[in-house]
């Protein structure tokens, strides 16, 4: 079993919620305690000097409105006096206008007197007489990078606007003191969480400690120790699923001495079968398979548990699981292909409860690709050798019989049937002695006369043969080596072996065409070619020719007096000699039929 990380621990995620727990709970509360602290020092702010610019605004409505003399005090004069009575530490400046000239008349700044008689053009002054509210915002002051708020209050007399105060205070203290309170609330949230950090690993231990207990036995029962116990830390509901496992693990160790025992015998049973073996649950899904079955099938043995048995036997689009449930006779499984047959015979027996419950499916698999070969090969050759005999009887008894009817008092025309009764009867020889030559080459006693031959010599004395005796005009191309090559043969195998192949490539050879003999040397064997003009034999056949009675063109090679084994006897030879036989062809641009025989160049030296 994998081990569990230290992060992903039941311990470490306890102290972790616990601790989140607190924090979020401590952070909702701190973050509504500062929002509405700030929010009630601010407007505390706020109104405190609301309440005394209020206060200025009626001293100033009683300064513009007051009737003076020449000798009485200027307006500028009388409202610098009152604005020096409003000085205060959070006060930066207040700022008297006039409503009508929009004219600064009086600044509270002692070293700011120069912008008396300027006009205001800020657009909160413009907005506050416009509007004839209050209007105010929080700025940053260029200089010192501090908060500062700015306030434009209507001065009205008689329910008309005359004039707006202008005041510039120091709000950065709020935020000063805001900040302070933040700093303290934040160290009371790290020691509150260290504290509580603290005691949830006191108490996720408490709560662990059984709970890895039993972890550790749970792996011990998975490795087969059932000797070791859960201690017990209470009678809390955590002590009484210790008591629980310590007697589950009794219960456990009972029935796996009992399902081991079992395990042993089916275990024993499957490792001797030859046969191929599946087990399957009640729904279908292998729970079994052994070695050989997984062989048969070619796949491996984990990887095909707990799938479908209808989809590892290829069955998926003509049974269900159902099905094979109620097949009482075997199915044969074809696995074949263009290459290579493949046949697997399966049967099925249900395994079911005392109740008649189906408790899943035995499969049984038997290799039957050799079997159905050879019952193949029987039938086509018996089908082949009575097709290739009755075909001459036929023939020679039409003729017999007309000879019998009377024909043979027709001088011209009994000739020509007694020939062609003669000529199917050698036909009939021929395929008779072809037969017993294979015969021989298949039995397991066949030996050949080997002697060492001089196979360039040999070779042209069978090509002389043939020149001699050959009835088309067709040109022989002798493309041979000069000196020797000595060969282990059977001189007697070999000939007819040649033989069969050059008879072949003259009765396809056209009028004038060419015959073309070569021999290539190489380091371990020698490759022997023999090559016609003829009409060549199609791609998808050309694998074939060497098979007992395969004719490309049937009629045509029973006109020419052809068996169907001449290439096949040649084939068995070969491999006799330890060599191989193939076949290059075009369809349309003749054929050459080449094959290898072992040679040793060493040998040949010591001749």
């Amino acid at each position: 079993m994998k081990k569990v990380s230290f992060f992903r621990s039941i311990h470490v995620k306890f102290v972790i919620i616990y601790v989140l727990l607190i924090l979020v709970a401590m952070q909702i509360i701190g973050v509504y305690f500062v929002r509405q602290l700030e929010e009630t020092l601010r407007t505390n702010f706020q109104t405190s000097l609301k309440e005394r610019i209020d206060l200025l605004a009626y001293n100033i409505v009683e300064e513009m409105e007051k009737t003076r003399t020449p000798e009485d005090p200027t307006l500028e004069e009388e409202i610098k006096l009152v604005l020096r009575d409003f000085e205060s530490v959070d006060i930066s400046e207040i700022q008297v206008i006039d409503g009508r000239t929009r004219k600064i008349i009086g600044s509270s700044h002692p070293s700011n007197q120069w912008v008396v008689g300027q006009r205001k053009t800020e657009l909160l002054v413009t907005q506050s007489l416009v509007l004839e509210e209050d209007q105010s915002s929080i700025l940053i002051e260029p200089q010192s990078k501090d908060r500062i708020w700015v306030l434009s209050t209507p001065i009205k007399s008689g329910g008309k606007v005359i004039g707006a105060i202008y005041l510039e205070a120091k709000v950065e203290n709020v935020f000063t003191q805001m900040k302070e309170i933040n700093s303290i609330f934040t160290t009371g949230t790290a020691i509150a969480l260290s504290i509580t950090a603290i005691l949830g690993i006191l108490l996720a231990q408490t709560i662990t400690r059984p709970i890895s207990d039993m972890k550790k036995q749970a792996l011990a029962m998975a490795k087969g120790n059932f000797s070791r116990k859960v201690k017990v830390y209470g009678n809390d509901e955590i002590g009484t699923l210790a008591v629980t496992f310590n007697n589950l693990t009794k219960k456990l160790q009972e029935a796996q001495a009992m399902t081991e025992g079992e395990r042993r015998k089916l275990s024993s049973v499957l490792s001797y079968m030859t046969d191929g073996v599946i087990a399957t649950d009640r729904k279908g899904r292998i729970i079994l398979i052994n070695e050989p079955a997984a062989e048969m099938l070619d796949v491996s043995r984990e990887t095909v548990l707990s799938q479908p048995i209808v989809s590892l036997l290829g069955l998926t689009d003509t049974n269900t699981f159902e099905d094979l449930l109620e097949e009482q006779d075997s199915l044969i499984l074809d696995y074949s292909t263009k290459k290579e047959p493949y046949i697997l015979r399966a049967n099925f027996s249900v395994i079911q409860k005392e109740t008649g419950f189906v408790n899943g499916l035995i499969a049984v698999l038997h290799d039957i690709t050799d079997q159905e070969k050879i019952d193949v090969e029987r039938r086509e050759f018996v089908a082949n050798v009575s097709h290739e005999l009755r075909t001459p009887l036929t023939t020679m008894r039409s003729y017999l019989e007309a000879l019998a009817d009377g024909a043979w008092k027709d001088e011209e025309i009994a000739p020509n049937f007694l020939e062609v009764t003669r000529t199917e009867t050698e036909r009939m020889i021929r395929l008779v002695n072809d037969l017993l030559q294979l015969s021989k080459l298949d039995s397991t006693d066949y030996r050949l006369t080997k002697e060492w031959v001089n196979f360039v010599d040999f070779f042209h004395r069978i090509i002389d043969r043939f020149e001699m005796a050959k009835e088309k005009n067709v040109t022989f191309n002798r493309a041979l080596p000069a000196e020797a090559i000595f060969v282990e043969i059977d001189e007697d195998k070999m000939t007819q072996v040649l033989y069969n192949i050059i008879s072949n490539a003259l009765k396809y050879s056209p009028e004038g065409g060419e015959v073309t003999f070569s021999i290539i040397e190489q380091s371990e064997k020698i490759i022997v070619s023999i090559s016609d003009e003829g009409v060549g034999i199609p791609k998808e056949n050309i694998g074939k020719i060497f098979d007992r009675f395969y004719r490309v063109d049937k009629a045509r090679t029973r006109k020419l007096g052809g068996t169907g084994l001449g290439l096949a006897i040649a084939k068995e030879m070969v491999n006799a000699h330890g060599g191989s036989i193939w076949a290059l062809s075009e369809e349309g641009n003749g054929t050459v039929i080449s094959f290898s025989l072992p040679y040793e160049k060493t040998e040949e030296d010591e001749w």
